[in-house]
């Protein structure tokens, strides 16, 4: 029987083959080092699959069967995982971030999301804020932060499979590098555990709080953002 696999979207065929079943062709391309990027394989049994080092990025596995799957070192920037089972799936070195992980099945973010972390530290933690040069977040700003100053929201959602909502969104170091625009600013923000409303499943270094202190400012020279 011959087997397709399309983009989610265009429709065009990423990789086909004559074999006994999806799993078997999804390997096959895998192994030939296909580009899977926004692959349509919503509902595909991929049980016990072998997908290390695949890049799926953006693509739909929503409701897919990836039981005992290996997905080490896989791509899965922003696929859609939601309702997929995840039960037995080896994920270490997968990146998920930005991944739909909603009502997927058997999925420990404790094994993937190094975030985690953050509800265990004792006493006050920092992570950065990234604004504008007015202090305004460049996304969704409503408050201007200045140093010196506490801040809360105190409706933060909680709910861990929105990426962005309402409250105080904080990031690694990275994230606001990645994300940083010349003119902006990176401030150090200090929280506790307990301040934190939402570490989002599949995040890709951000999260919210629910309050937050400002205390300083990342010297962009030293960072390498600026000679």
């Amino acid at each position: 029987m011959k087997f397709e696999i399309k983009h989610r979207f265009s429709g065009t065929v990423l990789f086909s083959l004559e074999t006994e079943n999806l799993r078997l062709c999804v390997e096959a391309a895998i192994k030939f080092g296909v580009d899977l990027s926004g692959a349509n394989l919503s509902g595909a049994n991929l049980s016990g699959a072998n997908l290390s080092g695949a890049n799926l990025y953006g693509a739909n596995l929503s409701g897919a069967n990836l039981s005992g799957a290996n997905l080490y070192g896989a791509n899965l920037y922003g696929a859609n995982l939601s309702g997929a089972d995840l039960y037995g799936a080896n994920l270490y070195g997968a990146d998920l971030s930005s991944a739909q992980l909603s009502g997927a099945i058997g999925y420990n973010p404790h094994k993937t999301d190094p975030l985690l972390m953050l509800r265990d530290q004792p006493g006050n933690i920092c992570a950065y804020k990234l604004v504008k040069p007015d202090g305004l977040a460049p996304f969704n700003g409503g408050i201007t932060y200045e140093i010196g100053k506490s801040y809360e929201v105190a409706d933060a959602s909680t709910d861990e499979n929105i990426q962005c909502a309402a409250g105080i969104n904080l990031a690694t170091l990275p994230w606001c590098m990645h994300q940083w625009q010349y003119g902006y600013r990176i401030l150090i923000a200090e929280f506790t555990a307990q301040d934190i409303a939402a570490i989002p499943l599949g995040n890709d270094g951000k999260f919210r709080v629910f309050r937050c202190k400002i205390v300083g400012e990342k010297d962009l020279k030293e960072i390498g953002l600026i000679e």
